[in-house]
């Protein structure tokens, strides 16, 4: 079975009540729940992990290689400020979908700069927690032998 580590940056932790205006209510309990019940559906086994710290990330970043095919990240707010997870992406040569619970094109000028996005496969932003089930869907499908073509 295809591996994907599905990986949450800092604050994601406090999923359900940080700014349930922003962030919904959904916590990172149900997140990761309903992203291991959808890659079991698409044949996929998905491991879950968070930190509030850019060196743990960086290590499960480097971890991956040769464990999992592919990676469903939110770097929250190291998205706009990591050049170190934007050279760990680079250094692992894994497919990496970058996901954000809100649009951060709508937010904050200083949100609309993400350092991951042009190592990335993708970008899916503004569809709250379902954004991970599409990056789900984006990776199994990039996976899978008629997407490799």
């Amino acid at each position: 079975m295809t591996s994907i580590l599905v990986l949450h940056g800092p604050n994601l932790n406090l999923l359900g009540t940080r700014q349930p205006e922003v962030y919904g209510t959904t916590t990172l309990e149900m997140v990761n729940s309903a992203c291991i019940a959808h890659g079991q559906s698409r044949g996929l086994s998905v491991a879950c992990l968070q930190s509030n710290h850019e060196g743990a990330l960086v290590d499960a970043i480097h971890a991956a290689k040769g464990v999992h095919r592919g990676i469903v990240l939110n770097a929250g707010a190291y998205t706009h400020t990591s050049i170190a997870l934007r050279d760990a992406i680079s250094s692992v040569e894994l497919p990496v979908v970058e996901v954000h619970l809100s649009n951060i094109h709508a937010r904050e000028a200083f949100r609309h700069v993400s350092h991951i996005a042009p190592v990335a496969l993708g970008q899916i932003c503004g569809f709250g927690a379902q954004g991970y089930l599409l990056a789900l869907d984006a990776l199994a499908a990039h996976l899978s032998p008629e997407g490799a073509r």
